[in-house]
């Protein structure tokens, strides 16, 4: 997570959204759905109808890092699904579905008259394809065997990896050292490689708990402490 993803800890950020309602839009519940056929259909998926005109790769890393992409100031501008839209329509430009002339085309006339017409419905195998991943999801869990590298009641110092596009390393906790307090079992990848920051192929995860006052001081909440799931990438011994 990059500095407007990892906001913990920093002092000044103007009020919390307290905001309960999913969708505060209409047009947020299309976006979501876009969203979520993009991932059902995405051609990584080993049981994905074929002769598709969608032929992407599409996962929560993708949309993640369209968001991550963002100048920070730019970012706080957007509502939370606005910068979903950003992020797929950036990214069905990039993969050549559509120029950003006729996106800007189409979205004038949504503008200046509703929505268009719809081109064709997707077909039954396509809504049960749908359907089914939106029940199941897609598994990180690996089967490759790695013998973890840490073991409970280890104390841990969270790294500070560089990051590129998208990080799974909360900003608050970098530097920080903690405790381990579960070893997940098996293994566990990533939907992507994330380059310097780390992870990618499969490796245990780790719940490490941290005292409030390793990670805020004299302004934690007395008592408190947080747990983290974190990749072995992001693990060293606390010396």
């Amino acid at each position: 997570m990059k500095l407007q993803h990892s906001l913990g800890g920093l002092e000044n950020v103007g009020p919390v959204s307290t905001e309960r309602n999913v969708f505060v839009c209409e047009w947020e519940k299309r976006i979501f759905g876009i969203h979520m056929a993009m991932m059902s259909l995405s051609n990584h998926l080993p049981d994905r109808p074929d002769n598709l005109e969608f032929d992407s790769e599409w996962t929560w890393a993708d949309l993640r890092k369209g968001a991550e992409a963002m100048n920070p100031f730019e970012y706080f501008k957007y509502r939370y699904y606005e910068k979903w839209l950003g992020g797929i329509s950036g990214f069905i430009i990039s993969e050549g579905y559509i120029t950003a002339e006729e996106l800007e085309d189409r979205a004038s006339k949504y503008l200046e008259g509703g929505p268009p017409a719809v081109a064709g419905q997707a077909g039954p195998e396509v809504d049960g394809q749908i359907l089914k991943y939106m029940q199941f999801g897609d598994s990180p869990k690996s089967d490759v065997e790695k013998t973890p590298r840490f073991a409970e009641k280890d104390r841990v110092r969270i790294r500070d990896n560089h990051v590129t596009d998208h990080t799974k390393l909360p900003g608050h906790l970098r530097n920080k050292i903690g405790t381990v307090v579960d070893v997940s079992d098996g293994t566990y990848s990533y939907f992507q490689h994330t380059g310097p920051d780390g992870i990618g192929d499969a490796m245990p995860v780790y719940t490490v708990m941290f005292e409030q006052d390793e990670l805020w001081g004299e302004l934690g909440e007395p008592n408190t402490r947080v747990y983290a799931d974190l990749f072995e990438a992001y693990l060293d011994v606390a010396e």
